[in-house]
C-alpha cells in the first residue's frame, strides 16, 4: 500500500503533531498521504448527507488505506461514514482501551512499514442497520458497527421496552435502556452492561438490557438473519419521558411511547486492516489486564 488518507481526532491531536509526523514519515518512503480537513464550513454542514464527520467524496479515489488516529470512537465514525466505499481502515490508538484501534502510537512505525510492504490482512466485520418509526420521526437505513442503543430520556425513571423477533413477541421489561450489538460491539457498552464477550469474526446479534428493573435478566443472543423490533412501551406524559436512539454513540433521534426501532444485519461490511494478526483472546487478555 502506497496511498494513504488520514482521519484524525482533533481532541487527541489538536495541533496535528502526530498526524503530520506520520504524513512526513510516509512521504519520505515514497508514499502519498492526504490529511482530512476537519474545518467544515456552515455550507458544508448544511449540505452533507449520508455522513457525519468524514465526507467519502473527499477521499482520493486511489486511496489504498485510511489511517484513523484517535480511539475506538473515531474509528467507529469513520467506518460508518466510509461503509459504502472500498477503503480499508487502520486504527492507531491515541485513546484508552482501543479494541478496534489495535495499533498503539509507539507501534505505528513498525506497523506502517508492514502495511507499505503489504504484510497485512483485511478483516470484514458485520454491521447493523436500524430504522426508526414514531409519530415524530422516521429514519431509515442508519448503520452501526458496534451497537444501536435505546436509552431513557427525561426524568430519572425506568422505561418499558417490548421486544419482537421476526414480528413474534419475545418479552417486555423495564430498564434504563436496551443495547442491540454486533460481535464487534460486545467489548463496548454491552460489556459494561453485563453482556458476553464475543469474537468479532462471529455473525450474530446480541440484546443486552441496561440496569433492568428485575431480579433476573440475561442477555439474548440471536442469529444474524432475524429482524429485531424494539417498541417503547408506556404512555406519553407531560414530563417529556421517552427514549433516545443512538447509533455507535451518536444520538440520531428521540422517540415517544409507541415508537419502534427495527434492527437487522446490514448488507454492508466494515473493512479493517490487521497488521499483527493478534488473536482476539490475546487482545482481550491484554486490554482487560
Amino acid at each position: 500500500m502506497k496511498q494513504f488518507f488520514i482521519i484524525t481526532n482533533h481532541v487527541k491531536d489538536p495541533e496535528l503533531i502526530q498526524t503530520n509526523r506520520i504524513r512526513r514519515w510516509l512521504e519520505e518512503r515514497g508514499c502519498s498521504c492526504v490529511i482530512q480537513d476537519s474545518a467544515l464550513t456552515a455550507e458544508d454542514t448544511a449540505e452533507r448527507k449520508g455522513y457525519r464527520y468524514t465526507d467519502p467524496g473527499k477521499v482520493p479515489a486511489g486511496t489504498q488505506c485510511v489511517l484513523v488516529l484517535g480511539g475506538d470512537g473515531t474509528l467507529l465514525q469513520a467506518a460508518g461514514d466510509l461503509v459504502n466505499t472500498s477503503f480499508p481502515l487502520l486504527g492507531i490508538n491515541m485513546g484508552k482501551l482501543g479494541y478496534l484501534a489495535e495499533i498503539e502510537m509507539e507501534q505505528a512505525w513498525n506497523a506502517l512499514e508492514r502495511v507499505i510492504r503489504d504484510e497485512c490482512a483485511i478483516e470484514e466485520r458485520m454491521m447493523l442497520e436500524g430504522s426508526i418509526c414514531s409519530d415524530t420521526v422516521a429514519v431509515n437505513g442508519e448503520l452501526a458497527l458496534n451497537d444501536i442503543v435505546l436509552s431513557r430520556r427525561g426524568r430519572f425513571r425506568v422505561v418499558e421496552f417490548n421486544i419482537y423477533v421476526d414480528d413474534a413477541f419475545l418479552c417486555s421489561f423495564q430498564a434504563d435502556g436496551i443495547i442491540v450489538s454486533t460481535p464487534t460491539g460486545s467489548t463496548g457498552y454491552s460489556l459494561s452492561a453485563g453482556g458476553p464477550i464475543v469474537s468479532p469474526d462471529a455473525s450474530l446479534i446480541m440484546l443486552t438490557a441496561v440496569a433492568p428493573h428485575t431480579i433476573s435478566s440475561r442477555p439474548v443472543i440471536l442469529p444474524d438473519h432475524v429482524k429485531i423490533t424494539v417498541e417503547l412501551g408506556g404512555t406519553a406524559s407531560r414530563f417529556g419521558d421517552g427514549a433516545e436512539v443512538n447509533f455507535d454513540g451518536n444520538t440520531i433521534a428521540s422517540i415517544e411511547p409507541g415508537g419502534q426501532v427495527t434492527v437487522r444485519k446490514a448488507k454492508n461490511l466494515a473493512k479493517l486492516v490487521r497488521v499483527y494478526h493478534t488473536s482476539f483472546v490475546e487482545i482481550v487478555r491484554r486490554k482487560m489486564n
